[in-house]
């Protein structure tokens, strides 16, 4: 009865995988994509839900899960895209045996302790000095259920979490304190012949600082200046983003054409961001008005 019992909650476990998994081929581990639903008040998701994104006027609300079961061993790779320096404690990771899809909301606000002391819930946090911007790390669960944590050239961290790895897992990442930002960039796991790995994503935007200039344009709302345009086609609706009433004129140096003449000095003095795919833009030195 035991044997038995055993072998179906393994069936069932392949079944939810095999589930949510696509059709590229038999060393594909399916999307790795975050659950659209299950996510912290704070957060944001974008990037076809790879990127989860935390405001950074808090630390916490940052609470994602993977849309997908995980498998054992199977390394989830990550990419940090944003921190502040004005919290602490940066991002955790860890693993659920809860179906997000069932998960009720509002989410709380902090996996460790609120999740973690819940049963079904363990995680981990990763110290600052791993989690600055541009810093890849994987992380993964063992057979024996401890959490491993590989950073780019700096060695592993495990935790001894005895995580219950007989039922689904999904992964859980908290994106807290100093992690405003992180991007998944896939997973991978070795087979017994070859190694398999999860949807190929799109090679992650490049988000680097950049310096704004505006040759020979006054930014007020009477101006019909205009910048340089970037060969870019304008938007069918040709509209300001932020206000949704004036033209949008203004292209930025990612070559979004999204904001007005009116509202591109505010968003960039409050933000200091392109509206639509997040570039950081330094403002150019002139006094706001």
């Amino acid at each position: 009865k035991n044997k038995n019992g055993r072998e179906t909650k393994q069936k069932q476990h392949k079944l939810v995988v095999k589930q949510a998994t696509c059709k590229c081929g038999s060393s594909c581990l399916g999307p790795m994509t975050f659950h659209p639903r299950a996510v912290g008040d704070m957060i944001c998701l974008s990037e076809g839900g790879r990127r989860a994104e935390r405001i950074e006027d808090t630390f916490k609300g940052g609470v994602v899960f993977t849309s997908r079961p995980v498998r054992t061993y199977e390394k989830i790779r990550l990419l940090v895209e944003k921190h502040v320096p004005h919290w602490q404690g940066a991002m955790r990771v860890g693993f659920t045996n809860v179906n997000p899809s069932a998960r009720s909301l509002p989410l709380p606000p902090f996996s460790m302790p609120n999740l973690t002391q819940t049963s079904g819930h363990w995680a981990m946090p990763v110290h600052e000095s791993y989690c600055q911007e541009t810093s890849v790390l994987e992380f993964w669960v063992t057979y024996s259920g401890n959490i491993c944590v590989k950073f780019q050239n700096s060695g592993k961290q495990r935790l001894v979490a005895n995580v219950d790895v007989r039922k689904p897992l999904w992964a859980m990442i908290d994106v807290y304190g100093q992690t405003c930002s992180v991007l998944l960039l896939g997973s991978k796991t070795k087979g017994f012949l070859f190694k398999k790995t999860s949807c190929p994503g799109p090679e992650p935007p490049i988000r680097r600082p950049s310096t704004f200039s505006l040759e020979n344009t006054t930014l007020s709302e009477s101006s019909d200046d205009r910048t340089s345009c970037l060969n870019m086609e304008i938007p069918a609706d040709g509209y300001c983003v932020v206000c949704m009433v004036r033209q949008n004129d203004i292209t930025l140096p990612c070559g979004h054409r999204c904001l007005c003449n009116h509202c591109t000095p505010r968003v960039l003095a409050q933000f200091g961001t392109c509206p639509l795919c997040r570039l950081v833009i330094s403002p150019p030195p002139v006094m706001w008005t």
